[in-house]
This record gives C-alpha cells, structure tokens and sequence, in this order.
C-alpha cells in the first residue's frame, strides 16, 4: 500500500476482526477476495427469526444508551438508532463493512451492520427494518427508546473492502445494495468518494419511498442511480452490472435471490465480494449423525440442514455469528470421524486437529463424534 493510501486509510482500518485471518499472513488477501473471482462475505441476520434460536451471552459486550432514534426511509418501516457509551469512553475504530452484535432484553442477539462515519469514535449508528411477517428481533430493536440501555460486542468485519492499488487488483468499484443492504455499503460509498475513486452505485428497492438514506445518497449525483420495481420493474443482471469489467470490484448487499443473480451475472474474474441476508443454503447436502462424546447423543442432520441448526436444537448454548464459514464463532473440535470441510477459513494445521466450522461444514462419510 502506498503512502498516500496508508495515511488516507489510517483512521478507518482499526483491529482486524478476530477469528477472521487466522495466523497465515496472505488470509487476508484470501479473506477479502483480493485473488479470487468470488467471494461471500459475513451474513447480517437485517431482520426475521428464522431457523436457528437465540445465540447465548458471551463476553464481549459493551453498555451502549439510545441517544437518537430516526427515520430514515418515507415509510415507516425502517428506523436508524445512535449508540453512545454509558460511560462516555471513546469507541473502537472500524472499517466500511463492519458490523456489531447487538444483545437485546429479550436475550436474543442480533447482527446490524455500523451504517455512519468511521471517522466518528463518540457514537455508532445501526439501521433496522422490519420484516413484514417475521417479529421478533426486528420489532424489538425498532422499538429501543431514546435513553435506553443495550449491551453490544466490538465491532467485526468479515466484508472487507480492499481498494485499488491496497490489495485488490481492481480499477474501479461497483456497489449493489437492495433495501436495507445499503447499511454496509453505505460507508463504503463515502470512503470511495474521499479517497477520489471511480465508482457508482445501483440502489434497488420495491419504491423510492422505501429506500433508506436515499437523501444522503442523492447528494453523490449521477453516481447513484436508484431502481425501483414500481418504476422499471424487477431489476435484471444488466441493469446492476452495466459498464462493469474484469477490472471492476463489486460489492454487494441484498436479499438472495438479487445476490444469486448478481453472481451469476458478474464477468468472468471479476473481482466479487458479497454480503446475504440470509445463511448459505445446503448444497448437495446428505443426512448424517453426530454423536457427542460428552454423553453418547446422537443428532441427527437432516440432508438439507446445517450442522449447526441440528446441534442447537438440542444444545441451545453453542454459538454461531456469521453462518456462513467465514468468522470462525461456531468451530467444534471432531473427535472421529471425516469432515467434509466447506469453508475458506480454518487453515491447513486446524483442520488437522480436527476443527470444523459447523454452520457449513458436513461429514464426509458415517457419523461425526464431537467433543463440545
């Protein structure tokens, strides 16, 4: 990285998000997707309850107080929150793309990405919509009140943003966001635009009147060019990687179906970094059994079912984050048997000590015995 981008980025980059690099020091450059055509970031669980239950306490939290709430969609669905400390301490630094648990009075957790100005160290700010159908964790952060108290972690980053000339072999910057997903491309869209890069934005949504922080985006220009099913209908590959090139980085956040299409679409090495609202679906999955050496219980998992889910099932303490094989929060030990490993993340030496990340992970053959 040159001196020019050393000293423009140092307020932003911070501590690097534990359990991500891990101790090989190129897993960064693996991590960010610096020299792999695609690469699939840390889900942000946005909103909705869905399969698995609530993640347990852990140690990492700070008191935070609700100094504002606000809206920042026409519609009322989605609300913006500002965290300062209670005790009035300065705040871990974080780059574009980080995000923060939030643990709620309900003793649910969340994921929410940090969607306001790194350069800020007196406050956070998180955005939440509520999904239609689900409840849960959605309302209950919607609902925190101006003075109240919540518990977060430090913030994490498993969607890291590389720029050209720093670790990517990018000359140009694409973002995607559909709805909420502007929360962690919206920093990301600032720090291009300081720094002078060549990038734009594709903004998507049902209508304009539901899209987050469109006035702050309005202000980029032509850059962003928003698009709405009410306008031009469901928006096509064409539509959200027009002029994009080998040479172009993506980044994008969204619901499935537009990231699977956004994949799908991208050039061939194009440099493709990608953030769900949801965990990575099973694939060619097959049923099997893990055994738990603490007390000779089997689980069964389901041939379209995480190990993860079917362990949580019956023991509710085992944690996850990001559930898709990038942080490393939900890694078991196996005592016997063979792993069909599915992740990017644990190095050659923690496998061979029987680590496996379970949230995608499977057995390669027979029942798994764990040591929890």
């Amino acid at each position: 990285m040159g001196e020019r981008w050393s000293r423009l980025l140092r307020p932003y980059v911070g501590e690097p998000p534990p359990g991500l690099y891990g101790r090989s020091p190129d897993a960064l450059i693996r991590a960010v997707g610096a020299v792999v055509p695609h690469f699939l970031s840390v889900v942000m669980r946005l909103g909705g309850d869905r399969e698995l239950p609530e993640l347990p306490r852990v140690r990492n939290r700070r008191t935070m107080i609700v100094e504002e709430r606000r809206l920042v969609a026409r519609d009322p669905d989605v609300v913006a929150l500002t965290l300062v400390a209670a005790d009035g301490a300065e705040l871990r630094r974080w780059h574009p793309g980080a995000h923060i648990d939030v643990h709620l009075p309900s003793g649910r957790t969340r994921q929410y990405s940090l969607c306001g100005d790194p350069d800020r160290l007196d406050h956070y700010r998180i955005a939440v919509r509520e999904v239609p159908g689900h409840g849960g964790a959605s309302i209950e952060v919607r609902g925190l009140r101006v003075g109240q108290r919540v518990q977060i972690s430090d913030p994490r980053n498993a969607f890291m943003m590389p720029l050209p000339g720093s670790g990517s072999r990018s000359e140009r910057l694409r973002f995607i966001a559909g709805g909420i997903g502007i929360t962690p491309i919206l920093p990301m869209v600032r720090l291009a635009d300081r720094l002078g890069l060549d990038w734009s934005l594709r903004y998507t949504g049902r209508h304009r009147d539901s899209l987050p922080f469109l006035e702050e985006l309005e202000g980029f220009g032509d850059r962003v060019r928003v698009l709405t099913d009410e306008g031009s209908g469901l928006p096509t590959a064409a539509d959200l990687l027009d002029d994009v090139t080998p040479r172009t980085a993506v980044y994008a956040c969204g619901p499935p179906p537009m990231m699977d299409l956004v994949r799908a679409g991208v050039p061939e090495r194009c440099e493709l970094h990608i953030e769900r609202f949801s965990a990575v679906p099973v694939v060619h999955g097959r049923p099997f059994e893990l055994v738990l050496s603490g007390s000779g219980e089997v689980v069964a998992v389901g041939a379209g079912q995480s190990a993860l889910a079917a362990l949580r099932a019956v023991r509710p303490n085992v944690t996850f984050s990001c559930q898709q094989g990038f942080c490393g929060t939900c890694v078991q030990r196996v005592v016997s048997g063979k792993v069909e490993h599915r992740d990017h993340t644990l190095t050659g030496e923690q496998r061979a000590l029987g680590q496996m990340l379970v949230c995608v992970s499977r057995s390669a053959n027979g029942p798994l015995v764990l040591d929890l």
